[in-house]
């Protein structure tokens, strides 16, 4: 760095340093230093003279007062400034064509500096209001986000002790049940080897859905295609499980890195399917997965029902705001809007350079489908 580039350097620092100092001070110190100010703008207008007038230069002691102490400080501030005004006109001897032309001078410049200590006190006030709302809105946020956090953290505790615990005690149970079953065979019991089969079936039965539970509360691993396999599942269980024609598109392989991002996004179908399933009374769902040229992940439900202006329930319940909600989470633009030909278009749009700017820590993307159970 050269020596015109280090002066510049400490040129620039010097005001952020003074002004740093200068807010360090107590309210008192600050408000005696104002009187001071004063004292010397007074002074000064007394040397210049009545012909030049330098009571605009009384406002930014009562302005730093206002800001930086209280009213009532800048108040008694701006009083002074008033008396020091007139002291320095009448000492240099200002005349008047009468006395009431004097006073009403006096009034004037006392009520410019009441005001200027009114105003800035009340931009204070505004300002500290502004800075509470933000700090409370960032509050809350930090809580939403621990909130989630928490919930997340429990849910994998419950789906791991399920698929560690419950599923392999069902399962050990299951294998118990088919060596009776094999064991009462070789014994020619058929009637009791019958109900061991029974409840060989009724384990393995158990044992699935246990496992369908926890993969649905433990986060699946990440990979660079997890929503798309995850979208192709959940399209798959909504067939299966609700009889309707229900299938996942996509273009071109898309790759999400950030989690949060491809859980909302997930969430975002999961629900948009849901309302199709009950609002609508759907026979056939379409999942879409692309990649727009401007980089663009975009996610589009489609559906054949009757519209979301004919939907049972209306256009703005909860489901709704959950999906606008969940865009916002992920700096997306949701739109839905009803199909030409009947149905309903659920589309939401992220650009990617904003997944890592997810505002919540990110949810477990469950391979299964939830929302025809939801629907039943």
């Amino acid at each position: 760095m050269t020596w015109r580039e280090n002066c510049f350097t400490r040129w620039k620092a010097v005001p952020m340093s003074f002004t740093q100092r200068f807010e360090r001070q107590s309210p008192i110190a600050i408000a005696i230093e104002m009187v001071l100010l004063v004292s010397i703008v007074g002074f000064i207008d007394y040397i210049t003279g009545y012909e030049l007038s330098l009571f605009l230069f009384y406002g930014p002691p009562i302005y730093f007062t206002a800001w930086f102490c209280d009213k009532k400080t800048a108040l008694l501030v701006a009083l002074l400034a008033g008396i020091t005004w007139w002291w320095a006109d009448f000492a240099a001897g200002h005349p008047y064509m009468a006395n009431w032309y004097e006073g009403w001078e006096v009034m004037m410049r006392l009520g410019f500096f009441i005001f200027v200590a009114i105003g800035s006190s009340a931009l204070r006030a505004r300002r500290d209001i502004a800075e509470a709302r933000l700090a409370l809105l960032e509050h809350s946020r930090r809580l939403e986000k621990e909130i989630v956090t928490i919930s997340e953290r429990e849910r994998q505790r419950v789906g791991q002790d399920l698929h560690d615990g419950l599923c392999q005690y069902l399962a050990a149970l299951g294998y118990a049940a088919a060596a009776l079953q094999e064991d009462l065979e070789r014994l020619l019991l058929p009637a009791e080897a019958a109900r061991a089969a029974e409840l060989t079936t009724l384990l393995q039965d158990a044992v699935m859905q246990t496992r369908n539970l926890a993969r649905g509360l433990v986060p699946v691993e990440t990979s660079a295609n997890g929503l798309a396999s995850a979208l192709e599942e959940l399209a798959d269980s909504v067939a299966r499980l609700t009889r309707i024609d229900c299938r996942f598109q996509q273009d071109d392989e898309i790759v999400i890195a950030d989690e949060a991002t491809a859980t909302h996004l997930f969430r975002i179908a999961q629900e948009a399917i849901n309302n199709a399933l009950k609002h609508a009374g759907a026979q056939q769902i379409r999942i879409n997965l692309s990649a727009e040229q401007d980089g663009c992940v975009v996610l589009e439900v489609a559906d054949n029902g009757v519209g979301i202006g004919n939907a049972k329930g209306g256009s703005g319940g909860i489901g709704l705001n959950i999906l606008q909600y969940r865009a916002n989470c992920i700096g997306g633009n949701l739109r839905i809007s009803q199909l030409p030909e009947g149905g309903t278009s659920v589309r939401c749009s992220v650009p990617q350079k904003r997944e890592a700017t997810a505002m919540i820590e990110a949810e477990p993307v469950p391979p299964l489908a939830m929302v025809a159970e939801a629907a039943a």
